[in-house]
């Protein structure tokens, strides 16, 4: 069994941060970094977001592009990819867009989640116990015996923090946007934890790229991967 070959990608402003403090959601990217992350989207097995970009932002987490889809189709993969999300609380609205929308959905989550969700996501969603806690390891354990092979994880920021901190990301796509937001209150890329080989271990940058006016970094977090 293999587990996923695990994609971060994340927005930024240049000073850190996912987002502003306001109910409507701050547009990092611009047009062509969209269809950027689209592209990403459709090449994936599977698209995971944590429960709180679910409330905060209520997206659909599709494949815009219809060529994309009917290419995945046409090379005998499902119109969309999986869409994941993890909660440890199980409080997720049933009427979130994330359900509504795409293909199959999966959800994972602790024990008492799970005994949460069961009749609210009922015919909706896959509810996965992953125990007392969530453990993200078992997580991608699943995804690989469920034959995910690339899974790409679009945050926010306790999710990408999670996959650091675990040692569990094999990459990581980085759009820097060009915009300031300075507002302590607004959610940044990463939360404080203990990151293996922080302060000393150095990511392989593996290419630069201008998307419109967003620049994108790509980093390598595995020694084995080129």
């Amino acid at each position: 069994m293999t587990r996923p070959h695990v994609l971060l990608s994340v927005a930024m402003s240049i000073d850190g941060y996912i987002d502003d403090a306001s109910p409507e959601r701050l547009r990092l990217s611009d047009a062509a970094d969209f269809d950027r992350v689209d592209q990403i989207r459709a090449d994936s097995d599977a698209i995971l977001v944590g429960a709180q970009t679910l409330r905060r932002d209520n997206p659909r987490l599709l494949v815009d592009s219809a060529d994309r889809r009917a290419a995945r189709v046409a090379a005998g993969k499902p119109e969309y990819p999986l869409k994941v999300t993890v909660t440890a609380s199980g409080d997720l609205d049933p009427e979130l867009r994330f359900w509504h929308h795409g293909g199959d959905k999966l959800v994972y989550t602790t024990e008492a989640g799970a005994a949460k969700l069961a009749t609210p996501v009922a015919g909706l969603a896959d509810v996965v116990d992953l125990g007392a806690e969530l453990d993200f390891g078992a997580l991608l354990d699943d995804l690989g015996r469920r034959g995910v092979d690339r899974l790409m994880v679009e945050g926010g920021t306790r999710i990408h923090t999670a996959f650091l901190a675990a040692d569990l990301a094999d990459e990581l796509h980085l759009a820097v946007a060009p915009i300031l937001v300075g507002d302590v209150a607004a959610p940044r890329f990463l939360d404080p934890a203990d990151f293996p080989g922080a302060p000393h271990r150095r990511m392989r940058l593996a290419g630069v790229t201008q998307v419109g006016d967003v620049a994108v970094l790509r980093y390598l977090l595995k020694d084995d991967l080129h």
